[in-house]
Order: structure tokens, then C-alpha cells, then sequence
């Protein structure tokens, strides 16, 4: 069964594996603000396990906001948990009222148990905007300041930890400036802005990236949907899609460029901010996304099951005999 909850929207996600537990992160809202599209700025962080991604232990709210005036005391939403030096590691964005969630910045929380207590790294900031490579959030330009779900590497890379976020590069046409960010922490706490792996050229933004290595090769999933892509993109596409598609490279750092086709994507969108995941059951790669519109066209708030991909000759796509409805 899918993972729903009765009380809450659930939408992006982030997953961590220990000890055959399967751990998602979800942004949620109660659903009694009525109108769905207000869940953004009602939002918390839940916990859910599972042994198999199917059947669900809810765990409840374990971080949000901060209570005070503060760079993230408007929302907190997507980020990644990685466990290291000797700590686990929640990255999250930020948004904070004073700039009525205009401007997004990453932050960083730790906890000696996958179950927290979440704790702040002092006031919690770890990245703000670098004007030298991302765009400035200015009226008319795009609707805010992009620089937010931010995946983190568990491993060095030449001594070095690596994050990825959605970014916007600060030159070219609107809907080609959406980047895949990109930083660098010795410690996991001092972090560094640096030029983007991916230069965009493709789509307006890219949302919730996961970057991860198969079979020698390296790939980032992402989402957006249709309006957010340039028109050369559209039309190649025959009129664009929305939901989720991933990017491909022979190193983490790049280049990156985008894989033919698209993975997953519909109009209305179906599933969103999906994520491939190893599927405990079958020992397969699947892919993992919120349910965004239904059949009725309203918001659903909940996280599939897995749906079986196909990987071969390099390249994803969903199982046509397997993959749901």
C-alpha cells in the first residue's frame, strides 16, 4: 500500500537505508488548511520505516521551523540524511518570514540517532547564495531566490564532502538558467559555494536532485514540470511533460547532461520529486514519487509504492509490464 496519512498531504521525500530499515523523510502538512497548494508554507518534517518501502511505520514530526525569528523560521523543506564522522547529518531549506519565503537558503542539523533529536549546527545555516555563479532572487526574474534541496555525498571526493542543490544560473534566457548547484565542506559544517556541474541550458529549474553512482556511471534524478522547460526542450519533447527525469555523467562533478526521453512524466502530472531506490524485495533499482494530481485532477499527498524500472545498455525507463497504472 502506498504511504498515506489520513491527517496530512505528504510530498517530497528523502530516503536513508541502515540495517535493512528503510527511513524516509517527507515534507508534510495537515491537511486541514483546506487548500493543498497552502502546504508549502504549513509545513514539517516526518519520519516513516519500513523493511520493504511498502508497508509503513509512522514516526511523526521530528523537525520544523524554528520557533523564533531566524533565517528558517517560515518552512523547512526538502534536503538528504547521510550518516558521518560519527554523526547523522539532516540538510534541509530554509525560508524565513522576514522575506516572506522569497529567499531560500540550506541548513544543517545533526543527531547521534537516525531517530533524532535533530539539533541545529549553531543557528543552523550552512549555505547562503554566492552571487559569483546563482541567481539573486530580483522582481520579474523568477519567482524567488532558487537554492534549496540539497543531496549530500556520504563520501569524500578528493578529501572533500559534496552537495548538490537546485540552483539558477545568474545569465541567459529565463527558462535555461536552472543549474544543479554545487559545494564543498572538509567537515561537513564549513561549506564552500563553487561553480555548477550541471550549466543548465535545458530547463527553468530542477528540482530535488539525488545523485548516485550505477554501474560506473553517475546520475542525478530530478523534477519540474512543462512550464519550467525551454521552449528548443518543449519541442523536442512534443510539448514537455511534468515529473521526474535524471541527468547522466562519467564523473559526480561533470559534466552532466540530460538522458534522452523523459522518465516519468505526464500531463496533468501524475507523480512527482521521484527518487531511484534499490528495492529491498527484488534487489532492483525502482522509482519512488509523491502522487500529485489524481484522476479527479485534485491533489492526492501521498508516496507511491516502488515502480519497477528496467536498466539497460546504461539508460532508465519504467518496466511497461510491471509499472502500475
Amino acid at each position: 500500500m502506498t504511504l498515506k496519512l489520513d491527517d496530512k498531504y505528504i510530498w517530497d521525500f528523502w530516503h536513508y537505508a541502515e540495517g535493512g530499515a528503510q527511513h524516509l523523510f517527507m515534507l508534510q502538512a495537515d491537511r486541514a488548511i483546506g487548500d493543498p497548494d497552502l502546504r508549502h508554507w504549513n509545513v514539517s518534517i516526518g519520519h516513516a520505516v519500513s523493511r520493504d518501502l511498502r508497508q509503513w511505520d509512522y514516526r511523526g514530526t521530528v523537525f520544523g521551523p524554528s520557533a523564533g525569528p531566524a533565517w528558517d523560521d517560515f518552512t523547512t523543506w526538502t534536503g538528504s540524511v547521510i550518516h558521518a564522522e560519527g554523526r547523522y547529518h539532516l540538510f534541509y531549506t530554509g525560508t524565513c518570514r522576514a522575506e516572506n519565503g522569497l529567499r531560500q537558503r540550506i541548513g544543517h542539523a545533526t543527531s547521534s540517532s537516525i531517530d533524532g533529536p535533530w539539533m541545529r549546527v549553531g543557528d543552523g545555516l550552512a549555505l547562503d547564495l554566492d552571487a559569483r555563479f546563482y541567481e539573486e532572487h530580483a522582481e520579474g526574474r523568477w519567482h524567488d531566490r532558487a537554492l534549496r534541496d540539497p543531496w549530500v555525498l556520504p563520501d569524500r571526493i578528493d578529501g572533500m564532502y559534496h552537495m548538490f542543490f537546485t540552483a539558477r544560473r545568474n545569465d541567459g534566457p529565463r527558462f535555461e538558467r536552472g543549474v544543479i548547484g554545487h559545494a564543498v565542506s572538509p567537515d561537513l559544517v564549513h561549506w564552500e559555494a563553487t561553480a555548477p556541474v550541471y550549466e543548465g541550458g535545458h530547463y527553468g529549474q530542477l528540482e530535488v536532485p539525488q545523485v548516485f553512482a550505477r554501474d560506473g556511471r553517475w546520475f542525478c534524478t530530478f523534477c519540474n514540470v512543462r512550464d519550467h522547460w525551454a521552449e528548443a526542450q518543449r519541442a523536442q519533447q512534443g510539448g514537455g511533460v511534468s515529473g521526474t527525469h535524471y541527468l547522466v555523467a562519467e564523473n559526480p562533478l561533470g559534466p552532466w547532461q540530460p538522458a534522452e526521453g523523459f522518465l516519468d512524466g505526464d500531463v496533468p502530472c501524475r507523480r512527482y520529486a521521484g527518487k531511484i531506490l534499490r528495492d529491498p524485495v527484488t534487489g532492483e533499482d525502482c522509482l519512488m514519487a509523491f502522487l500529485d494530481a489524481g484522476p479527479d485532477g485534485r491533489f492526492v499527498g501521498q508516496i507511491s509504492d516502488p515502480i519497477p524500472l528496467r536498466f539497460e545498455h546504461g539508460r532508465y525507463r519504467l518496466d511497461d509490464i510491471l509499472a502500475p497504472e
